[in-house]
């Protein structure tokens, strides 16, 4: 069966829509309720993580329906009754969304994304918020540290192959919200208008019958400002063969193997002295953040990620949940919570705040009684603003916007929160 737009809704787990069914039997499923998407937990050695998927799901929300072909296929293959594929048939979305700036810091605890409505119409979505929220954030996390470690120098999203095709291009999306500079995957380039970037691989020198003929090959095409890679054989020999072809105004060269620190240092003293003073250096081959931090000295010029960044460098999910925490009787809010063991969920709908001290995040105030203020003796920036209401998408932050905003809130966290080792989270979470 091929998925249509309007099957969006689909895009969710089966016991979704059971209970929906069984709710409706028992009288539930209209039932106004709360839920939050929050983590328990940063992953190991994790002092933060980056919020990124939010801009997508205002995008996927209101195409989250059930058209003919996905009733028929629910009904047919027995996972809801008649009623319930009449109930779905007609489903659209008319809550409320409140959430965490896109590009907005978190750590555990953090209400990052608040969802208002009946139980029916919110249950449903479960699946689609985390699946988005989880695997962006992982990535945008993973992005910012490397980010962080790279200092001034920029960081190219080139991860496409190691990845989901669809899952490559949220990842191109959620890396350069964080801060990388380009990527490599041209769909992501012309869906959201991120630079592109790219020159040619080891087979373009390999299908040449010689290196000097693959670099001026590349050079007639793209100009003496291309980036040639010179290690398919022998590193020293390639760059002067590239300079020899391009002359000393080439753009840059790409290492993409051995030991890079040794490899970097060797390469600018040779290009130094063929004159090729301001040629740069990317270095590529299975970077990480802390690959990175460990060429902070080398004199390299930028840096090409892949695997590392596209998986979340070690943690591919952001530990995200999706729990009831609120329910409306006769009237009243009444909270609800788990008391799992290991699973414990706080009840109430939550408002949160993050506390400044001099220009940089202290705690963050979170609060099951109202909105938070500042105060005489706290200044507090309040973290969830209205996105969806009624159904209806409020506001659609630009990329550009959620990647400025990425950078002011990392701009705002201690000092320590910046160490790639493991350690206590960035701040800590005050319940009010």
């Amino acid at each position: 069966m091929r998925l249509s737009a309007a099957a969006g809704g689909l895009r969710t787990d089966h016991y979704e829509l059971t209970m929906v069914q069984a709710a409706r039997k028992s009288g539930a499923a209209d039932r106004r309720c709360v839920f939050e998407v929050f983590a328990r937990s940063l992953p190991a050695g994790r002092r933060y993580g980056v919020v990124a998927g939010l801009g997508r799901l205002l995008e996927l929300i209101p195409d989250f329906r059930y058209d003919t072909a996905a009733v028929e296929f629910l009904v047919d293959t027995n996972v809801v009754d008649d009623a319930t594929a009449q109930w779905l048939a007609s489903y659209r979305f008319g809550g409320a969304i409140d959430a965490y700036r896109e590009g907005e810091v978190y750590v555990a605890g953090s209400p990052v994304l608040v969802v208002e409505g009946t139980f029916a119409e919110c249950v449903v979505l479960e699946t689609l918020l985390l699946s988005v929220l989880n695997h962006d954030s992982a990535v945008a996390t993973a992005a910012a540290r490397m980010v962080g470690a790279a200092g001034d120098r920029p960081c190219i999203e080139m991860g496409s192959r190691r990845t989901h095709e669809e899952a490559a291009i949220a990842a191109a999306r959620a890396a350069y919200l964080a801060g990388f500079a380009s990527t490599s995957n041209l769909a992501a380039g012309a869906r959201w208008s991120i630079p592109t970037t790219g020159t040619a691989a080891h087979a373009f020198t390999l299908v040449h019958p010689d290196e000097a003929g693959a670099f001026r090959a590349q050079v007639d095409a793209l100009g003496t400002g291309s980036t040639l890679l010179v290690d398919t054989y022998d590193v020293e020999r390639g760059i002067r063969t590239a300079i020899d072809v391009a002359g000393p105004e080439l753009g840059a060269i790409r290492l993409d193997s051995g030991d890079l620190p040794t490899h970097a240092q060797r390469a600018r003293k040779l290009l130094d002295e063929l004159g090729a003073t301001n040629t740069r250096i990317i270095v590529t081959s299975d970077l990480d953040e802390f690959a990175i931090a460990g060429l902070a000295a080398a004199p390299v010029d930028g840096y090409g990620v892949g695997t590392s960044v596209v998986t979340g460098s070690g943690a591919p999910t952001a530990g995200f949940v999706y729990k009831l925490v609120a329910r409306e009787l006769d009237g009243r809010w009444h909270p609800v919570e788990k008391t799992s063991e290991g699973k414990h969920s706080v009840g109430g709908r939550k408002w949160a705040a993050r506390w400044l001290t001099r220009g940089r995040a202290w705690a963050e105030v979170v609060s099951a009684g109202g909105p938070v203020e500042s105060s005489d003796d706290r200044d507090l920036r309040p973290l969830l603003d209205a996105y969806v209401l009624g159904g209806d998408v409020l506001q659609s932050p630009s990329l550009d916007e959620v990647r400025a905003h990425c950078r002011r809130a990392i701009a705002e966290l201690p000092a320590e929160a910046m160490k790639l080792s493991p350690g206590d989270p960035a701040f800590s979470v005050i319940r009010a």
